[in-house]
């Protein structure tokens, strides 16, 4: 469906939506394209193609609001939903801090013209995915010791989605998604260890190749054989890189605007405070070209633009929408994201960490004896209290060395003294949503054997 196609329908919803009696109405009208190929042992195991159009529609009237969505798009469709939507909005609750942004409040810029968040390039075909995937496979597949490859997948996506709202926004952009991953497997039996790579980018050409992925999947699961519990106690933790982005994803839930109105962060005393060691600034850019989750206008229609979360250690700001922002006398971060079916919501578009300048191995010498976390499963997060317990599994550090494989323990500390601790590398890489290097943590508990 085309751009156009798309307005017509979004500016339908909310016409029909005033029609039913709505105060305020905003819609979302999205089409998007996708396939997926798996392949195992050299043949196709599963291959997904899948594409549609969908809608949603927000009303509101006196204070109250309602959510509706539909695969249907007929005129007959768009007039059931808006006045569905109303009858439950009139049934809703008053939240006197709901309502549109103010026309004067508005993004002036209408599209992503500048962010290249879509590659204008031929979408790939199906047979094109296979070979990405049969390459990761092969990769991963002829490195001595690893027994077999659990899949190796290659996918893609084009979606364009517009939003318009009564206050006289009409706006909307595409997206493609292109990725390749890759998941090993060593060992047999009890003795079974398994770990991936995997990588997306927005441009098919930013890509790395597959063979890459693939052996890169393979020695990772090779360095993961013969795994054991470590010691119990109290050591350092480096978070590698591949997972250094969950402790900053745990900061930027306790500054988001619905936990902080809520009462419910701990860090909702912080506002001004050191919450990072000083030199430590977090940034948030959602203009970043060709980054995933870049966008040119939130999903209330405001201008997007870089700021400072952290600077120099200090927190300087909430992540806000319009009504987490009313609700605590503040402005608008234009952070508010949506599905078709929900309200918006606080949100953050590609933060970055200040990076260190010591290398990996410089942090792994100064530990010392400690943990090095590689992967996560499982969580146990009191947002308001910043208390944290996570299943980890990585190497063990003895004399500043990694000594062997660990799995099967879990760390534990809280997120206001661990964050204050942090020393970062210099190893972050891009295209992340969140670009953090790996990162030492002092004074953890790491229950083992």
């Amino acid at each position: 469906m085309s751009s156009v196609d798309l307005q017509s329908l979004a500016e339908s919803l909310v016409d029909a939506a005033r029609r039913a009696g709505a105060d305020q109405a905003d819609a979302l009208s999205a089409s998007g394209q996708s396939i997926s190929i798996d392949m195992r042992g050299g043949a196709l195991e599963h291959a997904d193609r899948a594409e549609g159009v969908e809608i949603g529609l927000r009303v509101l009237i006196g204070g109250r609001q309602a959510s509706v969505s539909a695969s249907s798009h007929s005129p007959a469709a768009i007039a059931e939903m808006a006045e569905r939507a109303v009858a439950m909005a009139r049934e809703a609750p008053v939240d006197d801090n709901l309502g549109l942004a103010d026309p004067d409040q508005l993004a002036r810029h209408r599209d992503a013209a500048g962010l290249q968040i879509a590659d204008d390039r031929p979408d790939p075909t199906p047979d094109h995915l296979q070979d990405l995937a049969l390459r990761a496979e092969a990769a991963a597949r002829d490195m001595p010791g690893i027994s077999q490859v659990e899949s190796a997948n290659a996918s893609f996506s084009r979606r364009f989605l517009w939003l318009a709202a009564s206050n006289g926004f009409s706006g909307g952009y595409g997206r493609t998604t292109h990725a390749i991953s890759t998941v090993a497997i060593t060992g047999e039996g009890l003795g079974m260890e398994r770990d991936y790579a995997g990588e997306s980018r927005v441009w098919a050409e930013d890509l790395p190749a597959p063979e890459d992925i693939g052996r890169l999947a393979a020695e990772r699961t090779l360095a993961r054989a013969g795994s054991r519990k470590p010691p119990t106690g109290a050591f350092p933790i480096l978070y590698d890189r591949r997972v250094a982005s969950s402790l900053i994803g745990h900061l930027l839930s306790a500054v988001n605007g619905s936990a902080v109105a809520r009462g419910a962060s701990w860090l909702r005393k912080d506002l001004g405070q050191p919450v990072l060691p000083e030199g430590f600034d977090l940034t948030e850019d959602p203009l970043r070209p060709r980054y995933p989750s870049s966008r040119p206008f939130d999903a209330e229609g405001l201008p997007t633009r870089a700021r400072k979360i952290v600077e120099g250690g200090v927190l300087q700001g909430w992540t806000l929408d319009l009504a987490t922002a009313r609700k605590l006398g503040m402005d608008s971060t234009a952070s508010a994201a949506r599905g078709l079916s929900s309200a918006p919501s606080p949100t953050n578009s590609n933060v970055i960490l200040t990076p260190g300048t010591a290398t990996p191995e410089d942090l792994i010498a100064k530990m010392g004896t400690g943990l090095i976390v590689t992967s996560m499963l499982g969580a146990s997060i009191n947002g308001t209290t910043g208390d944290y317990s996570r299943g980890a599994a990585g190497f063990w550090v003895e004399g500043g060395r990694i000594a062997y494989p660990v799995n099967e323990c879990t760390i534990a500390g809280n997120l206001r003294d661990m964050l204050m601790t942090i020393e970062a590398a210099d190893d972050a890489l891009p295209w992340r949503g969140i670009e953090a290097g790996s990162i030492l943590v002092r004074g953890m508990t790491v229950a083992g054997a």
